[in-house]
């Protein structure tokens, strides 16, 4: 199986059928819901940190910081699965400190915005697992194929577009609030919404199968990073709307 999310391979599943406790739904379910709790409480804290500064901008090594422990973090699960019990909730935490100062700023540029993020994100969550769930949308191979090539490619702009920034070189329109700006964030926010559908597809898959019981973190944990990376792009496409 193809899934855009490096966290959600099939491959995963080659280490056999687990002899013990095995991985289920509800159980990847309970362990989502632990994450986004450890994720939301310590966004509420940076959040709060961010409003209180005197200086906002002194919280921007903490955003960065956070940014770059996350994604070290992140690693360790990928390739350390059987981690995924004790590094997906570090994750998360991490995270929420980087989602709770990012937000802030946001909101401080544009009140209201972070709410309606939020609102939008999870509502895109519900709709399409209710369209998973009913058989409306299928991961057929041609979807999955689909979604991964777009993923590729929005992925490859956005590691040019950060290798460009140390030449002082930018990409033009695409990061605008202009007609072209709005609508690549349009496509990157279906695309990353679509990557949801896979997550759901490879909870489903390694529950069949019978995976060991830790692949519920795992699985737990690439779900979170789609969540966190439609949320952020919610927040993109909104303040590009509100800039117009």
């Amino acid at each position: 199986m193809r899934t855009s999310n490096p966290a959600l391979n099939d491959k995963v599943f080659d280490l056999g059928r687990s002899t013990g406790d095995v991985m289920t739904i509800n159980g990847t379910v309970n362990r989502t819901g632990i994450l986004i709790c450890l994720l939301m409480f310590t966004a509420i804290f940076s959040w709060d940190r961010a409003y209180s500064a005197v200086n906002p901008g002194e919280l921007y090594p903490w955003l960065i910081g956070s940014g770059i422990a996350g994604f070290v973090v992140a690693l360790i699960t990928v390739f350390k699965k059987t981690a995924a019990p004790i590094t997906a909730p570090i994750y998360a935490a991490i995270e929420g400190i980087l989602l709770g100062i990012l937000s802030a700023f946001y909101e401080m540029q544009f009140p209201g915005l972070v709410f309606q993020a939020i609102l939008l994100t999870f509502g895109t969550l519900f709709a399409l697992l209710m369209a998973y769930r009913s058989g409306v949308i299928k991961a057929t191979e041609n979807f999955k194929l689909g979604v991964f090539a777009a993923t590729g490619g929005i992925a490859l702009i956005y590691l040019t577009t950060f290798i460009l920034s140390f030449f002082g070189v930018s990409i033009p329109y695409i990061h605008g609030s202009g007609t072209i700006g709005i609508l690549f964030s349009l496509f990157v926010v279906v695309i990353a919404a679509l990557n949801l559908v896979l997550d759901f597809d490879f909870i489903e898959r390694g529950a069949e199968r019978g995976a060991p019981k830790y692949m519920e973190w795992y699985a737990a944990f690439g779900l979170l990073v789609t969540l966190i990376w439609l949320y952020i792009e919610m927040l993109r496409l909104l303040s590009k709307l509100r800039s117009r």
